[in-house]
């Protein structure tokens, strides 16, 4: 690049991000966790009298959430680090790691229950099913109750979402065990429970997955999903005087925060620092982009020939 008088750089950050008060999911965390806990005791327990491997493996997933809101609760935490010298985005992506591992984390547990569903299709084994119904009902009250103190932030945050997710898995998990346990109680069917169990893990695995793939696409620094790059481009190449766009990158920095950088064609003299500010404002209201960088270039140069075959 050459001299600073050569090209003009204009960098913007928008506040109003959507992702609820950090004490707020604090509160959140803290009693998902905690409910969660009570649960994998409650389960074990209950289990092991009712001769139960369903609760047993539903006690198992519990555990994996407990894992996986701590991991996720964390990363909200670290989100807030103050950048340094070294790390000028401060530790914002612990999130987008957060949100893998807890898709991870919740594929491993379905894993578990699928293994032990099939063994049991092989040699079914006596259960308490009215006990089981009991206690599976409980653990949908519990995670249901964790998940809508989830619901407000899910929109706006992967990591939140991974969290809700995981919580509504569970209480899916929980309602297909007491459906199976209600049967087993009426009928004395053993295999209606790891039937139920297969056709739950396969609801959950869809949404799962899908949460993997995004938290994937974030790390590859992919396009977020609720915004159109060819929409941003189409407004950015309707500006006046703009007469080509280039190197327009779109990336997220954490779960909430999307940054953008682009380099305008457009003669200099008709271009103000209001127009670049309006640009950066427009960006935030119309695309919730929050971190705009725009560099310009002259119509007529040649100097950034390099930005233009790709090398920023």
């Amino acid at each position: 690049m050459t001299d600073s008088h050569e090209h003009h750089h204009h960098h913007a950050h928008a506040a109003g991000h959507s992702h609820p008060p950090p004490d707020r999911m604090t509160t959140s965390f803290v009693v998902g966790i905690a409910l969660n806990v009570v649960f994998v005791v409650i389960g074990i327990i209950a289990g092991l009298a009712a001769h139960s491997t369903a609760l047993l493996a539903d006690a198992a997933h519990n555990f994996g959430d407990v894992l996986g809101l701590g991991a996720a609760w964390g990363a909200t935490v670290l989100a807030r680090a103050i950048p340094t010298e070294r790390r000028t985005y401060g530790l914002r992506r612990t999130t987008i790691f957060a949100a893998l591992a807890n898709g991870g984390l919740v594929l491993f547990a379905i894993g578990g229950v699928v293994w032990e569903a099939v063994q049991r299709l092989g040699a079914p084994t006596a259960v308490d099913g009215g006990l089981v119904a009991i206690v599976a009902a409980i653990g949908v009250v519990l995670n249901s109750l964790a998940a809508l103190m989830f619901a407000r932030g899910r929109k706006g945050d992967i990591n939140i979402r991974g969290a809700f997710l995981h919580l509504v898995a569970d209480a899916a998990v929980s309602a297909g065990v007491v459906v199976a346990g209600l049967v087993v109680w009426r009928t004395g069917w053993a295999w209606v429970d790891p039937v139920a169990s297969l056709l739950v893990s396969l609801v959950i695995l869809r949404g799962t997955w899908r949460l993997v793939r995004e938290a994937m696409d974030l790390l590859l620094d992919a396009v977020p999903p609720h915004i159109d790059p060819v929409a941003v481009e189409a407004y950015l190449a309707s500006l006046p005087h703009v007469t080509d766009v280039h190197d327009l990158h779109i990336w997220s920095m954490s779960t909430t925060e999307v940054a953008m950088t682009a380099h305008l064609v457009a003669p200099w003299e008709k271009c103000s620092p209001r127009m670049l500010a309006d640009v950066a404002a427009e960006m935030e209201r119309t695309f919730k982009i929050g971190h705009v960088t725009i560099q310009l270039e002259p119509v007529d140069g040649d100097d950034c020939g390099q930005a233009v075959d790709g090398s920023v």
